[in-house]
């Protein structure tokens, strides 16, 4: 029976769930928008793309432990607009970022795969080099990478948020 998986998904599961909450009485129009104090704009990363960019990396997860990741796969304009290397921009006529209802569906369906992915894999896939080799000295191993992609990489995206609600005016979640 896997042991390493349900560790590490017990991390996803609990991001996930903090990430729902933070949705709490956002509006679809302040989604991709920068939040604003007064009439000083926070350039800070919105909903959309901390939603859109986590969104990403559950289909390299599911990938790297050796499932089908087709039906999870972005496409080529998602992936390029909410990668690491894209610049978060406020979007106030709503025509640079997918709707809120289709990006949160992605991470949202995308995660809970993952992270059956997670409780299902063997041991020994987690032990695995990890073939990102940009991040591979950061993190040796797959199970070392996915501990991040689901743990701090995730919260840290989650901490943006509940400040982005606080600055927005929506107070915690």
């Amino acid at each position: 029976m896997p042991n390493i998986g349900p560790m590490i998904a017990a991390s996803a599961k609990l991001g996930l769930g903090y990430a729902e909450r933070l949705l709490k009485d956002i509006p679809a129009e302040k989604y991709a928008r920068f939040a604003k104090v007064q009439d000083t704009v926070v350039e800070s990363n919105h909903p959309a793309f901390i939603y859109g960019h986590l969104g990403l990396y559950a289909s390299r997860i599911i990938a790297e432990l050796g499932c089908d990741a087709s039906a999870y796969s972005p496409s080529a304009e998602y992936e390029k607009i909410f990668s690491k290397d894209a610049v978060c921009v406020d979007d106030p006529d709503n025509s640079i970022y997918p709707a809120m209802d289709d990006v949160n569906h992605h991470l949202f369906t995308n995660y809970q795969a993952a992270i059956a992915a997670l409780e299902q894999a063997e041991d020994a896939v987690f032990q695995q080099q990890n073939p990102n080799e940009a991040m591979r000295e950061k993190f040796a191993t797959i199970g070392a990478m996915h501990g991040f992609y689901v743990g701090g990489h995730f919260m840290m995206h989650m901490g943006q948020m509940s400040a982005w609600r606080r600055v927005a005016g929506l107070g915690p979640a």
